[in-house]
């Protein structure tokens, strides 16, 4: 089946990619491998990251393609399957997958959505940044390693209290309970 997607060379796109299995924390025990492959799929295929952060079970990105360049679908598929075989197998499979030849580290499809101007880019962006505020697994956006919110604060975009302190707030903003 193919799915309806928008292609727009050199678009900016908003991702959410899951792990299959919601319960695990694969990405965060291995953001070495997850790193890694990025570098190896920027290497091949080059774009830009706007804005990134990785969760134990999901991920979100901001991506901004080359110019002449819509192919986000080939850049996802390398990135999921350089990770997959830089990781042990501790994942359980399904038997739809097996029969396949494949791992069920991945959901098979993602979440992708076409920036359309500057104050969308901007939301993406404070939604990313927020996200693990939005989960709980941090009172303030800064306190989470693996995003780039911390590129913005080094560039001054940002400061390192950006988005409040939860804990002394009492809410989680951006529309989110």
């Amino acid at each position: 089946m193919r799915y309806r997607r928008a292609n727009i060379p050199g678009g900016t796109y908003f991702f959410t990619v899951n792990l299959e299995e919601r319960d695990r924390t694969t990405l965060v025990d291995h953001v070495d491998s997850l790193r890694a492959s990025l570098r190896e799929v920027m290497a091949r295929r080059p774009f830009s990251i706007d804005a990134v952060v990785i969760l134990p079970d999901h991920l979100h990105a901001l991506w901004t393609l080359p110019v002449n360049d819509c192919d986000y679908p080939t850049r996802w598929a390398l990135l999921k399957a350089g990770f997959s075989r830089r990781i042990p197998r501790e994942e359980r499979c399904k038997p739809s997958r097996v029969s396949k030849g494949e791992r069920s580290i991945w959901q098979r499809r993602y979440w992708e959505h076409l920036v359309r101007d500057e104050l969308d880019y901007g939301r993406h962006v404070d939604y990313i940044h927020f996200n693990p505020v939005k989960h709980g697994y941090v009172g303030r956006a800064s306190d989470w390693p693996y995003s780039s919110i911390h590129r913005y604060i080094a560039a001054g975009t940002l400061s390192s209290d950006w988005g409040g302190d939860v804990r002394i707030r009492g809410g989680y903003g951006f529309g989110e309970r």
